[in-house]
């Protein structure tokens, strides 16, 4: 929607300085580019559209330097909390997590779901830097409820390197406003969305 309201203003401004310039020039605005105002737009609109949703998910647009590089789907991988349980004195063991990663060329959000609580983005990015692409985003984290005694609500940030191209893996940190940080890796892609832990499990079991 916002694309399409940029895509009009746009082109109302291109049209509106090509009738001023002929007003200035010919003492009479020539109004015939009002014509085209509704097909350039329409036009742009599905340009955008296009590239926005499909076309640069193309392998070989893939290549191409600055293109965001495609990660959508559910990942599969572990969780590496380096939290220290202080009656223990012991890390917590890895667990099982899964990434659920929609995605468009100017869009990104993902959840991250565990057995425990599920995360959601509140602000994502694939971004390019010194010819890496990384996968940011800002997230809230919400406990199961049988879990809320244990792992309390909170916020966090991710970042995660992207590798290959198709992407084969993610790996990198997370911190969180508890002053607790850890590591994500994942390793195994799928291209469907899990809506929950459960039926992330059964992709990768071959059950969905």
């Amino acid at each position: 929607m916002k694309q399409a309201i940029s895509v009009r203003v746009t082109v109302g401004i291109v049209i509106a300085i090509f009738t001023i310039n002929t007003w200035a020039r010919d003492g009479n605005p020539d109004l015939s580019f009002m014509k085209l105002f509704s097909i350039g737009a329409l036009a742009a609109t599905i340009a955008l559209a296009l590239w926005d949703n499909i076309l640069w998910r193309i392998p070989i647009v893939q290549r191409l330097p600055k293109v965001p590089r495609n990660v959508r789907g559910t990942w599969k991988g572990e969780l590496a909390s380096i939290w220290i349980d202080s009656s223990t004195g012991l890390n917590l063991a890895p667990k099982e997590a899964y990434l659920v990663i929609r995605q468009t060329a100017t869009l990104v959000s993902v959840r991250l779901l565990t057995n425990e609580s599920v995360s959601k983005s509140s602000l994502a990015s694939v971004s390019c830097f010194d010819e890496t692409f990384e996968l940011t985003y800002v997230y809230f984290n919400r406990p199961h409820l049988k879990f809320d005694d244990k792992s309390k609500m909170h916020h966090g940030s991710t970042v995660l390197s992207i590798s290959g191209v198709p992407a084969r893996r993610l790996r990198g940190h997370y911190w969180t406003d508890r002053n607790s940080k850890g590591e994500l890796e994942m390793t195994h892609r799928r291209k469907k969305f899990a809506e929950d832990y459960a039926e992330a499990q059964a992709l990768f079991d071959g059950k969905v």
